[in-house]
């Protein structure tokens, strides 16, 4: 049987630009390292493909996730995300369930599991419809419109190309020339949102005075 997992739960601090926070939870193994069985990672799949559809995990998306080796240890991670943004406990129960199963399976392994944050990646084609009117930030493979890095206001699809809005008007990037794309946070913006919306209060105090 497999390691009863002991999981850690915490917040990062942002790199560089403020880009979240993300939420991580981890667990790691200290025992020796044992070969890992392919059960392992069916039954990593088929316990994220249970949490998806369970009514108790409402509105909980796997943005999306990974298996790799490394060592003769097996390492998953997932990304989550729901309305309103992942938090601790969401993840804490994501993480626990996952290492329930994982936990009958034979092997050593790694699991991580954190919340898409404010940043998080677009990856399908309905992504860029979902998060229309967000501002977003494109890499593409080819240069489009003299550069690589595009960033504006996300317009939904044109077909099979992505429209971004900048300073120059409309901008279509081919899906296919897309590296990465994840929403892009500005704190000034919710700043600005702050200040008009304490002087619209301001304001409805006075006519009321």
């Amino acid at each position: 049987m497999g390691l009863r997992p002991v999981v850690v739960f915490g917040i990062l601090e942002p790199l560089g630009a403020w880009a979240g926070p993300a939420l991580r939870c981890f667990k790691r193994d200290n025992e020796p390292i044992v070969n890992p069985g392919p059960n392992i990672a069916a039954a990593f799949e088929r316990e994220l493909d249970a949490i998806a559809r369970d009514a108790s995990f409402a509105g909980l998306e796997i943005v999306q996730y990974r298996t790799r080796s490394s060592r003769g240890t097996i390492a998953f991670s997932v990304m989550i995300d729901r309305p309103g943004g992942a938090d601790l406990e969401l993840c804490e129960r994501v993480a626990a369930r996952l290492n329930t199963k994982l936990g009958e399976q034979e092997g050593n392994y790694a699991l991580e599991v954190e919340s898409a944050g404010l940043d998080r990646p677009l990856l399908r084609p309905a992504d860029y419809e979902r998060f229309a009117g967000s501002t977003v930030r494109i890499v593409t493979t080819l240069t489009v419109d003299g550069g690589k890095t595009h960033r504006g206001t996300l317009r939904g699809l044109r077909g099979e190309a992505v429209a971004i809005e900048n300073e120059r008007g409309e901008l279509l990037l081919p899906i296919a020339t897309i590296k990465s794309a994840n929403l892009e946070y500005d704190p000034r913006a919710d700043l600005r949102r702050d200040k008009l919306l304490r002087k619209q209060s301001n304001g409805n105090i006075r006519k009321r005075n």
